[in-house]
């Protein structure tokens, strides 16, 4: 009956181990195919390898360490033991039948112990493969000298191996005791404890080496002061230098000697010793790391902050500066004049034309409206981006038309596995065109795809996208749908070399399980040339090959010179371990974008291009993986042209720039010149791309830009520019403002448009009961030593399928605002231009004749904005606003 009992237990552990381990087998296979496909099969074996080789190491370790620990409790006998009492309940026992049970047990016990230790040291191959592979970054911490490298790469696996170490002491001991106190080495009775002196030798020699580790625990804690964050100091101030630090070097040595006296002690029997040296190191902790350092900080720290913390701020500064490559900002005053004439915007014709005026909400609604087709189509996003188009360099807003499945008219799996496999094409519109309507003009549209200019998509297929499930198959004798035309459907056959060929019947079957459907391995569609394109969510797939790397959220989509799609993707490495960096969001420390990421629409190949190659994590991670990352230098022109410096780079640039633009510890410490990006409704601006011709700049570029207004003011203080073009890209440059005069900031802007009685008065008319009027960004625009600020306005209908249709733009400029129906109108009344770009090419006004009831028009505004300006008491404008009146009164009696 025994020998059954320990069968049935045998063959339940086989199971618990065997079952997980298939599953594991089979995605283990399937991941292999993937990454065969893919062409990183180096990637996956080096991986696999770090994975296995971790896993065996904490497995082995701790399985090891428990066996011994097992046999040597199980060696040690103990007098008879007849009952057991749980719970006031006494059970008899019989010392044969626990021995039998109690160490095998044990043994089992040990062992999925250490099952669970191999499966989590799996998950830190990466901690030590940073480590196998480390590399110095040529800069030391000020406290300890120790190069950065050792923080970034070295001592994260420390860390683990302590933390290990200390789990697998706890562990074994409960194991350990467990095993005694049902064996009757440890027992409770009556209200008594009670144990054996071999088993409390035992059980304190453990306790004594976790102890002992604990020492080297605090060893640790002194790096930990690096990363602290508190007061005005990011990282370790004068408190953690002059108090914790010399108090956790005393714990040093003190917590080891403490361990060696601990076990003398239990195995002596003596309570002086087994007691005393763990509460001096309690009161030498709490004294010296707790108490002390938060007298000395209230006491002395605070009084004279400034002058004892000033060189850690230097510390502090310096680091976070590095952490996210604040140095290489270039900083150049902007000294702004309002001299703007009409020559400056003719000459500055190129930058006009790509003022954007279509915002991403209100366009990606219009996109879906006019251009999604049919309701299994979908647009999930508008990316911005700059071609050549007709020889004119021109910023574009850019939405692929994807498969949506959840849309689909009948979910069958036939339909959305064989059938149903790809969006179709993209809709792409320039940033400022309009229609007499309203309504954006396309460069490319419809299906197939068809364009004004000479814009080509040849390959429009999507199978690689965004909404992309998660598998499909092609090559079946199922035809797959293509696009819908008026008369008919058009079906189509993939020709790619995406995705696994399932030639055999042992593919299937693993394919079936890991999808979790028969269909794969039952269905007559699938013959031995069909192919099953799996992981076809880009971030995903990317992901799946590189999970060390963050990815950016927004993916955009290119048309290559032959007119096929790829994606790009930016890819980040990042740290919490930069010494005396702020942190951001409390998460992260050191930001870089070393990596852009190229994945074909189709075929679903993928490409690792290094933009940066002086960030040092990239650069060991290339020593990890050679030949998996390549320089930018070998990616497709066509491409290259295309990579844009990515607005979550800016933003988290921009948010430590605010502050540690401030490099004297003195100004720094006393927020003289603090910074913060403006709110522009209710949350901060987003950086926006724009094509401009920089502060002494040669020819327009396309860059990022995001304004900066003085904390709890809002008048503008600077500007931040990255720079996205060939040879430039990557280059940071803020322009600041002087700080001894005004310049208006976005809400300040926004105050005087709502404060202008006009166009008050037009947004009340239009903002009706069934429309609404939706404000746009306000955009700050740079042109040669002045500032436009430039707000779209667009009017729907007040439900959810409402068309937002772009009614009018309004301009600002110095003391004037402006509203109009295009932003020619708008120029031409600010500077009396003669010709501005970005208008519709219905809407051309220079070659239309004004009619009266237009100059009328103009003319009542011209006599309230005399009227507004009396009011305020500005004589000049208003004797300017008469003069204007004047001329439109003799225009009109023409």
């Amino acid at each position: 009956m025994a020998l059954t009992r320990k069968k049935y237990l045998i063959i339940a552990v086989l199971l618990f181990v065997a079952l997980p381990l298939s599953f594991s087998l089979q995605d283990l296979y399937s991941d292999w195919l993937f990454f065969a496909e893919t062409g990183f099969a180096a990637v996956f074996l080096t991986t696999l390898s770090a994975k296995a080789g971790t896993g065996i190491f904490f497995g082995g370790v701790f399985l090891a360490f428990a066996l011994v620990n097992s046999i040597i409790a199980n060696r040690v006998n103990f007098p008879r033991r007849e009952f057991l009492e749980i719970q006031g309940i006494i059970h008899p026992l019989s010392r044969g039948n626990i021995d039998r049970i109690i160490r095998p047990l044990t043994l089992i016990a040990a062992l999925l112990l250490a099952v669970f230790a191999g499966q989590w040291g799996m998950l830190k191959w990466e901690e030590v493969l940073l480590f196998t592979n480390s590399l110095d970054m040529g800069v030391s911490d000020p406290i300890f000298g120790r190069d950065i490298g050792f923080y970034l790469f070295r001592l994260p696996l420390i860390e683990t191996c302590w933390g290990f170490a200390g789990f697998t002491l706890i562990a074994v001991m409960l194991l350990v005791a467990a095993n005694y106190f049902l064996r009757g080495g440890i027992s409770l009775a009556e209200g008594t404890f009670s144990i054996d002196r071999n088993a409390k030798k035992h059980i304190g020699i453990l306790a004594g080496l976790f102890i002992l580790s604990t020492g080297f625990g605090f060893y640790l804690d002194t790096f930990s002061l690096l990363f602290s964050s508190h007061g005005v100091v990011s990282g370790a101030g004068y408190t953690d230098i002059h108090a914790k630090l010399f108090f956790y070097r005393i714990l040093i040595f003190l917590t080891p000697a403490a361990g060696i006296l601990f076990i003398i002690g239990m195995v002596r029997g003596s309570v002086r010793l087994t007691v005393l040296p763990p509460v001096v190191v309690l009161a030498v902790y709490l004294i010296g790391v707790v108490a002390y350092p938060s007298f000395l900080q209230k006491f002395k720290v605070a009084p004279n902050e400034l002058a004892l913390e000033t060189p850690f701020i230097e510390h502090s500064i310096k680091f976070t500066r590095m952490g996210y490559d604040l140095e290489k900002i270039e900083v150049t005053p902007f000294d702004v004049d309002y001299k703007l004439t009409a020559k400056d915007i003719e000459r500055n014709d190129a930058t006009i034309k790509n003022i954007r005026l279509w915002d991403h909400g209100p366009l990606l609604r219009t996109f879906s409206q006019l251009q999604q087709i049919r309701t299994y189509y979908k647009f999930t996003d508008v990316d911005n981006d700059r071609y050549s188009i007709n020889g004119e360099y021109r910023q574009v807003m850019l939405s692929p038309r994807e498969l949506s499945y959840n849309d689909l008219p009948s979910r069958s799996w036939i339909n959305e596995r064989l059938i149903f496999t790809h969006g179709n094409g993209i809709t792409m519109g320039p940033v400022s065109r309009i229609s007499k309507e309203g309504l954006p003009e396309f460069i490319v549209k419809d299906i197939p795809s068809v364009s004004p200019v000479d814009f080509k998509v040849t390959r429009p297929e999507i199978y690689y996208g965004e909404l992309s499930n998660d598998y499909v198959i092609v090559r079946t004798k199922v035809p797959e749908f293509s696009y819908p035309t008026s008369g008919e459907n058009i079906y189509t056959t993939y020709s790619g070399s995406g995705g696994v060929r399932l030639d055999s019947l042992f593919k299937r079957a693993v394919f079936a399980a890991k999808f979790k459907t028969e269909k794969i391995l039952l269905s007559t569609d699938i013959g031995n040339e069909s192919r099953i394109l799996y992981n076809r969510n880009i971030t995903e797939r990317v992901r799946k090959i590189a999970p060390f790397l963050m990815f950016d959220k927004d993916p955009y989509l290119v048309v290559t010179k032959e007119g096929k799609l790829s994606w790009i993707i930016d890819a980040y490495t990042s740290s919490n371990r930069m010494p005396y960096a702020r942190p951001l969001n409390r998460q992260i420390n050191y930001l870089r974008n070393p990596v852009k990421v190229v994945v074909d629409a189709y075929n679903g190949s993928m490409g690792f291009y290094v933009s940066d190659p002086s960030d040092v994590i990239i650069r060991v991670y290339a020593r990890l993986f050679p030949g998996m990352f390549s320089p930018l230098a070998d990616m497709p022109e066509d491409l290259r042209q295309h990579i844009r410096y990515p607005q979550t780079l800016l933003q988290a640039q921009a948010t430590m720039f605010a502050s540690y633009h401030m490099t004297d510890p003195k100004v720094f410490y006393n927020k003289e010149n603090l910074w913060e990006v403006p709110v522009f409704g209710e949350k901060p601006m987003d950086p926006y791309y724009t094509i401009m011709k920089l502060p002494g700049g040669s020819k327009e570029e396309y860059i990022l830009l995001l304004p900066y207004v003085p904390a709890k003011r809002d008048n503008l203080a600077a500007w931040l520019a990255a720079r996205c073009d060939g040879p430039n890209y990557g280059k940071l440059l803020a322009y600041t403002f002087p700080r001894d005069r005004l310049i208006f900031g976005p809400k300040q802007v926004d105050a005087r448009i709502n404060q202008d009685s006009y166009i008050s008065q037009q947004l009340t008319l239009w903002d009706q009961r069934g429309s609404q009027v939706i404000r746009g960004s306000l955009l700050v625009i740079p042109i040669e030593r002045s500032l436009l600020y430039v707000q779209p306005l667009y009017l729907a209908a007040s439900d959810k399928v409402g068309l937002p249709e772009l009614r009018r733009v309004i301009v600002a400029y110095e003391n004037d605002v402006v509203m109009e129906e295009n932003l020619e109108l708008a120029l031409q009344r600010l500077f009396g231009a003669k010709k501005a770009s970005g208008r519709p090419a219905e809407k051309t006004a220079a070659d239309a004749t004004v009619s009266v009831s237009d100059l009328s028009k103009q003319a009542m505004r011209a006599f309230e904005k005399a009227v507004e300006m009396q009011k305020q008491g500005n004589w000049a404008a208003y004797g300017e606003e008469l003069k204007r009146l004047e001329q439109l009164l003799k225009k009109m009696a023409k």
